[in-house]
């Protein structure tokens, strides 16, 4: 099963470039299958990792970032793949 790890910030006003080096510089304990990062408006990061394990897998996950470079607590979710049709 292919399960997907979201992890979204908003940086504090003006701090997202700062926001986005600090998550490309985070390691997890070992590799997913595949990563992303992506950037929004209002200084939004979001990390996507994809990993083969079931459902409720322990999993690696990134951390919360200094306190003083987000706006607001960091959003998690987990999703698992199913088949289109």
């Amino acid at each position: 099963m292919t399960v997907a790890l979201m992890w979204e910030a908003r940086a504090a006003e003006g701090r997202g470039e700062e926001l986005l080096a600090w998550v490309r510089g985070q390691r997890l304990g070992r590799d997913p299958v595949r990563r992303e990062t992506f950037r929004a408006p209002q200084d939004r990061v979001l990390v996507i990792t994809w990993w083969e394990a079931p459902y409720d897998a322990s999993l690696p996950e990134l951390p919360d970032p200094p306190g003083d470079v987000v706006t607001r607590p960091v959003h998690r979710w987990r999703f698992e793949s199913v088949a289109d049709g």
